[in-house]
């Protein structure tokens, strides 16, 4: 009988808010009541994925109502990106976005089906997560110095690989040649792990790789990691240094690089339920199975408010087309 009840309640709620006849703080505070669907750009098993996987399994905890992770791949994220940018702005359809959609994609994409400022609402930064800086055994390279001594000693001699060309890595690689002052080829890949076996036998010689596919090959003995993108070490890595660590005779004294990850709804999102989405999110980035799923593959968890999430995209976005301007990058 009260499942009924609770039952009947929703079915009005829902009614009232159709026909109008709730205002915004009465439907913030009903909010939400039916599933949540968290678009995802990318394809499942990534790592935009995991992460949108974590938050989501939290959130149906914390919102007694299921958010579902629907993989929408296909043109560098645009297309899951346009379905989120073009749904109705009730909160029940929300992107999981990344710095390759918000920050590299909006400088770098001039014919979006969509306004990557103007057509979606920041709701909270999710996570981020740093690079290592992965050699090949087969240069006589073991930390950072002498990698960058071996590559003005050969100034024709080096490349390095990446999951594909304006990629994070990609620009990475970029950033991190123009700093020092080095010449190193790019050689795009579709995806860095079919990079990996050519980086193994020496045929790549550096490649800027996620900690959870690159560390594996690091502990086989297979690759040299000399130094990892992030502000301070990793846990999963302790005794490997940061860039900015060991390169500020080189100019690296803030030398970083991470993917960052957030929520983002569409635009007009009303403020009440923009709100309500943020601190459940930030209770969720709380929890001690999202913290640990995160570090799993090298993540910390975000937090903050809209306003900081907008902030974090465009400071990141400004970091990216300074590299693409300069290199004169495009897509592909």
């Amino acid at each position: 009988m009260q499942s009924r009840s609770i039952w009947f309640f929703k079915v009005l709620i829902t009614l009232l808010i159709s026909w109008g006849f709730l205002p915004e703080s009465s439907i913030a505070q009903s909010y939400p009541i039916k599933p949540i669907t968290m678009i995802t750009p990318f394809p499942a098993g990534g790592s935009t994925d995991s992460i949108a996987r974590a938050v989501a399994n939290q959130l149906t905890k914390q919102l007694g109502q299921t958010v579902v992770v629907d993989n929408r791949p296909g043109a560098g994220g645009l297309i899951g990106s346009d379905v989120v940018a073009k749904a109705p702005a009730d909160g029940y359809t929300i992107l999981m976005t990344s710095s390759s959609i918000h920050s590299i994609g909006a400088a770098l994409n001039k014919k979006a089906p969509f306004d990557y400022d103007k057509d979606f609402t920041p709701v909270v930064h999710v996570a981020s997560a740093p690079h290592i800086l992965l050699v090949t055994k087969q240069i006589p390279v073991n930390n950072l110095k002498e990698l960058i001594a071996f590559a003005k000693a050969n100034p024709t001699t080096l490349n390095f690989s990446s999951a594909g060309n304006g990629t994070i890595m990609h620009l990475t690689g970029e950033s991190f040649k123009s700093a020092v002052g080095i010449q190193m080829q790019h050689i795009p890949y579709k995806g860095s792990s079919l990079s990996m076996p050519d980086l193994i036998s020496g045929k790549i010689h550096v490649l800027f790789d996620s900690i959870v596919s690159g560390l594996p090959h690091v502990k086989d003995g297979k690759l040299n990691v000399l130094a990892i993108t992030s502000k301070k070490r990793s846990p999963l890595i302790p005794d490997v240094p940061t860039i900015s660590e060991v390169g500020s005779q080189y100019g690296l004294t803030n030398f970083t690089s991470e993917v960052i990850w957030g929520i983002d709804g569409p635009k007009n999102l009303p403020p009440e339920i923009m709100n309500k989405l943020n601190a459940e999110v930030n209770k969720a980035l709380k929890s001690k199975e999202v913290i640990q799923e995160f570090a799993n593959f090298g993540a910390d968890a975000g937090g903050g408010t809209p306003k900081q999430f907008e902030s974090l995209m465009l400071s990141d976005r400004a970091q990216w087309a300074k590299i693409i301007k300069e290199q004169n990058i495009v897509a592909e």
